[in-house]
């Protein structure tokens, strides 16, 4: 069926559609409340198909290269919202534009239902009869905790009340000891008011710091006066400065975007009880434009989640964008309330706006890591990527004859290694290819949950690209590949650092640069640290390995027989589920038995 037949039967419900490219590449997803109207607005039909004149350059662009289109009914407009949003994270297509802000904010809470309430940190709903939130905080929640008991002679530990027995707190008089001492209710609740006052105005709580670490300072206690300096500026940073004064305890979330020609801004802000008390901020690649409609989406669907927040606070944002109502409806479902997006265009929370939008162009004239910048528009031209790496994932795996197999995933973003985001897998492929396959595969497996990146880089020859564009394609997934395979010399693999001209490949083009040139350096540095981060994980998998070998040898049984059993069946987990009859199909009746005998 041509692209003008799919879309002259398309169906008036609600729905997703799918644009796909001559290779079957996927260019966008989007959604729909009217499938055959929402797709129709696209193309002028007459005299031959081609982009709708009104569209803008990005979607234009996008049209001329559309070879075909899918489509899935669902039963509402919200359905499609829910669905586009999630397969939009999980395939990444071309032209949308994709969020990997998966933080979740942490909120401080108190629950006053407890006899001597105490604050603690949560990022969802807790379940009791009085609780009472702060929050979110961006940054400095533990920080302002940690504060809190310094100074407020609050029970400090859960288990304190059970023991009934004074600790050490009382001794180094941080806590009145309720657990055995008669404090009265009044007396443990002025603490608790301070702690409160103190959680609500940040400034009385920094300069009660800088006070106690002034006297640390005189002291010549430098190291804790020191541990309070860095205290003071994290819990500084998680707010912007601002001189709005609210009469009335007022609560927001504001949501603002700003852009240039090559990436985006998202600035939150979060205003309880008529005071900032934090906000944040996140960059956006743009690779194929911009479009504020569709960011402001992904940015509040990203944001909320599916999670009813502790604090449920009217939204504010710079305008009115498309799509609006629909997302307004989902948030009501997930808020159990009805949600409020709201685009003030005067008064204190129109000042709110225009000060979030200062925030977000001074952000933005901050061309953070111009060399970095520079090298990844140089890589993107030489490969010819489809998209600015901005964040990549390197793969390697590492055993020793076939003991102790492991992958690693390492994450390069924003010009620095995000060790907070890689991953390590215990594989049971035996050989270099079908180990490179399993942690592919299991990478792949985790899109849903996991957004895809802008680019993969293999340890490897073409053989593993070609593996790993093929498992890319099967799930409908495109996504930049290079492989980067060390270069021989002498039959042998020459890692020689600063010297090795090593070899990039990609799906279409080999590449042999100069050892000197910095696109090869890139792409060696990246290697080297998931080779570095796959042999550490293999040394102490291979540890664990070995002191169960131990066991064994101790009880009679050889190395090479040990390997042999490891290498058939994988694991020693799996070795102690087994039988005597399937121990013994790959060693002796009697070592089978010494076997079981040591594992029962």
């Amino acid at each position: 069926m041509t692209l003008t037949e799919t879309i002259k039967q398309l169906p008036a419900s609600a729905g997703i559609y799918q644009y796909f490219d001559k290779d079957g590449h996927l260019l966008y997803i989007g959604k729909a409340k009217n499938l055959s109207s929402r797709v129709k607005s696209y193309f002028n039909f007459t005299p031959s198909l081609k982009a709708n004149s009104n569209l803008s350059a990005r979607i234009t662009k996008m049209i001329s290269q559309t070879a075909s289109l899918n489509y899935i009914v669902v039963n509402s407009e919200h359905d499609a919202l829910i669905l586009e949003n999630s397969l939009i994270k999980q395939l990444n297509p071309k032209y949308n534009i994709l969020l990997r802000d998966d933080k979740t904010y942490p909120y401080i809470y108190v629950d006053n239902s407890q006899e001597y309430p105490r604050f603690e940190i949560t990022r969802k709903i807790v379940k009791s009869s009085d609780i009472k939130y702060y929050g979110p905080y961006s940054v400095g929640a533990r920080d302002i905790l940690d504060s809190i008991y310094d100074i407020c002679k609050l029970v400090q530990k859960k288990g304190s009340l059970k023991s009934k027995k004074l600790c050490l707190y009382y001794q180094i008089d941080k806590c009145l000891g309720p657990c055995e001492l008669d404090i009265s209710k009044e007396r443990y609740k002025k603490e608790l008011d301070l702690a409160v006052e103190l959680i609500q105005n940040k400034k009385t709580l920094i300069n009660k710091l800088k006070d106690k670490m002034m006297f640390y300072a005189e002291q010549e206690r430098y190291e804790e006066a020191g541990e309070l300096r860095d205290r003071v500026e994290r819990i500084n940073k998680s707010e912007i400065k601002s001189e709005i004064d609210f009469a009335t305890n007022e609560n927001y979330d504001i949501f603002v975007l700003q852009n240039t020609q090559n990436r985006a801004v998202v600035v939150r802000i979060f205003m309880r009880n008529g005071k900032i008390i934090s906000s944040s901020h996140d960059y956006i690649h743009l690779n194929e434009g911009y479009d504020e409609s569709e960011l402001y989406q992904r940015v509040l669907m990203e944001f909320y989640k599916n999670e009813k927040p502790p604090i449920i606070a009217p939204i504010l944002v710079t305008s009115q964008f498309e799509g609006l109502d629909v997302v307004q409806e989902h948030l009501s479902t997930v808020f159990e309330k009805k949600a409020q997006i709201k685009v003030p265009l005067k008064g204190n929370k129109k000042h709110l706006i225009d000060l979030a939008i200062l925030n977000a162009n001074e952000l933005l004239k901050k061309e953070k890591n111009q060399d970095n910048t520079k090298i990844l528009l140089e890589i993107k031209e030489l490969f010819n990527l489809e998209r600015i790496p901005s964040r990549v994932e390197i793969f390697d795996n590492s055993h020793m004859s076939g003991v102790a197999t492991v992958g690693a995933m390492a994450v390069y973003e924003h010009g620095k290694f995000d060790k907070k985001s890689y991953r390590i897998y215990h594989l049971e492929a035996k050989d270099e290819y079908s180990q490179m396959r399993e942690t592919l595969s299991r990478r792949v497996e985790s899109f849903s949950k996991n957004s895809p990146p802008d680019l993969w880089v293999l340890d490897g020859g073409a053989t593993l690209l070609k593996l790993a564009v093929e498992i890319l394609e099967s799930n409908g997934i495109f996504l930049d590949v290079i492989a980067i395979s060390k270069e021989k010399v002498d039959a042998k693999a020459h890692r020689a650092k600063g010297k090795a001209n090593d070899i990039l490949y990609t799906k279409d083009d080999v590449f042999r640069l100069k050892n000197s040139d910095k696109r090869l350096q890139w792409a060696q540095n990246l290697r080297d640290e998931a080779h570095r981060c796959a042999i550490n994980f293999h040394k102490k998998t291979k540890l664990k390995l070995d002191k169960e070998s131990k066991l064994l040898t101790l009880k009679g049984i050889s190395q090479a027989k040990i390997i042999k059993l490891l290498k058939h069946f994988g694991t020693f987990e799996a070795l102690k589920e087994l039988s005597i009859e399937e121990i013994s199909s790959i060693l002796n009746l009697k070592d089978a038995e010494i076997i079981k005998k040591i594992y029962i």
